[in-house]
């Protein structure tokens, strides 16, 4: 690959740009259960959680159908959705990475499985998503990685090539999903391994 090839540098949002830890928010929320593994696999492996990172129904229904579903009080959906939030501090060095990439004149966008809700406190707690040139977010298309449809959203939203195109998430799948439509794709395991291999497509960083 040329290192004039890759033009659009395209980041996932949780453990890429801010910290998303399950098994925290759920230990934060219900104490040292022993079923910490359970509850999460309850709670974010949920058809609750799937619809709500598609946009199919608001923080308000999720925490109604919690309460329903599973047995969780007010208190608990109240809590659990405030340590969402609030867990999902910055990674370091990921803020620096985007700029970076920006600065050296690629294009730099988001591709997140992510809720409203959650988006619009990130907005307003951190700067970085002024960063973005453009966003492709879960719950505003209906779609979730590593369905072919999202990428697909990306590319044509945005009038991107794939073979000019960079991903950049930390789960394997939504790796393969973006290898699959013939985006280059790496996998994050920090900022600073993220910078190497972006230097190794060669981005000029």
């Amino acid at each position: 690959m040329s290192s004039d090839s890759i033009k659009n540098v395209v980041f996932d949002i949780g453990n890429v740009v801010v910290r998303w830890a399950p098994l925290e928010i759920i230990r934060l929320t219900f104490g040292e259960i022993d079923s910490l593994e359970e509850q999460e696999k309850l709670i974010f492996q949920s058809e609750t959680w799937r619809s709500l990172n598609k946009g199919q129904i608001t923080e308000s229904d999720a925490k109604f159908q919690y309460q329903k579903t599973i047995g969780l009080t007010e208190l608990e959906c109240e809590r659990l959705f405030y340590y969402v939030k609030q867990t999902q501090i910055l990674i370091y060095g990921s803020v620096e990475l985007i700029k970076r990439c920006k600065s050296a004149g690629y294009k730099v966008l988001a591709l997140t499985d992510n809720v409203h809700e959650i988006v619009s406190h990130l907005k307003a707690s951190y700067t970085f998503w002024d960063l973005f040139d453009g966003a492709i977010v879960s719950a505003e298309v209906g779609l979730l990685k590593p369905q072919t449809e999202i990428y697909h959203s990306l590319l044509s939203q945005y009038d991107l090539q794939a073979s000019e195109t960079v991903f950049i998430d930390d789960m394997p799948y939504n790796v393969k999903g973006a290898e699959a439509v013939g985006i280059s794709a790496i996998q994050f395991v920090s900022a600073a391994q993220c910078e190497q291999a972006l230097k190794s497509l060669g981005v000029r960083l």
